[in-house]
C-alpha cells in the first residue's frame, strides 16, 4: 500500500475546510425501473451498442451560416443534366405537387430537421415535386433568413435536381417546388412507356 504525503494530506484537508455533507432528508431515490421510460432504456441500450436510431445525427443539412437570399428575390436552381423542359414544366407549376410544408413561424433548426425528413420520406415514397413554404421574412430582424436556409439545404441534398420560386396560387415568392430524383423504379416505368 502506497505510504500518503503528509502535505497533501494536509491540503486536501485543507481544500475540503468548508464542505458540509449532504442533508439525508433532501436525497431523493429513484430506481432506475421508474426513471427512465420504455424508449429512454432502448435508447440507452442502442448507444451502449453504438447504435444509432437518432435522425438528428443523420442530417447533414448546414447549420452554419448560409450565403443571404433577399425576400422578395426570385430563387430557381437546377442540377447539370436536367433538361430544359423539365425544368421549364417545373416553373410552370406542370409538376402534381404531392406534399406540401410550411415553415412559417418556425426556427432554423425546426426547419432543417422539417426539411430533412420531408425529403427522406419524398424520396421513399417516389414523390416527383412536393412544395415548400418558407415565407419571405420581410419583417424579421433577419431578413429572407430562412428562405435562404431553405434554398441552401436543397443544393445541399443528392436528392434533389431542381427547385424554383412558386407561382403565385402557391405562394410565389414565399414558397419553392421543389425537383426530386426519379427512383430506379420510376426510371424503368418510364423506359418502358415511352420505348
Amino acid at each position: 500500500m502506497k505510504s500518503i504525503d503528509p502535505g497533501e494530506d494536509q491540503l486536501f484537508s485543507e481544500a475540503m475546510a468548508d464542505v458540509a455533507p449532504l442533508d439525508a432528508k433532501a436525497k431523493q431515490s429513484l430506481r432506475k425501473s421508474e426513471a427512465l421510460s420504455p424508449e429512454a432504456k432502448q435508447r440507452q441500450r442502442d448507444a451502449a451498442l453504438g447504435v444509432n436510431n437518432n435522425r438528428d445525427d443523420e442530417n447533414f443539412l448546414s447549420q452554419g451560416e448560409v450565403p443571404s437570399v433577399h425576400p422578395l428575390e426570385f430563387v430557381e436552381w437546377k442540377q447539370d443534366g436536367v433538361q430544359n423542359a423539365v425544368f421549364s414544366k417545373l416553373r410552370r407549376a406542370g409538376y402534381v405537387v404531392e406534399f406540401e410544408l410550411d415553415l412559417h413561424h418556425k426556427t432554423v433548426k425546426e426547419a432543417r430537421t422539417l426539411v430533412f425528413n420531408l425529403l427522406a420520406k419524398a424520396t421513399a415514397k417516389s414523390w416527383r415535386c412536393v412544395l415548400i413554404s418558407h415565407g419571405k421574412g420581410e419583417q424579421s430582424a433577419t431578413p429572407g433568413r430562412l428562405k435562404s436556409y431553405v434554398t441552401h439545404w436543397l443544393k445541399q441534398h443528392p436528392q434533389i435536381i431542381a427547385y424554383c420560386s412558386a407561382q403565385r396560387f402557391h405562394g410565389g415568392v414565399g414558397s419553392v417546388y421543389v425537383l426530386i430524383k426519379k427512383s430506379p423504379a420510376s426510371k424503368a416505368l418510364n423506359k418502358e412507356q415511352f420505348s
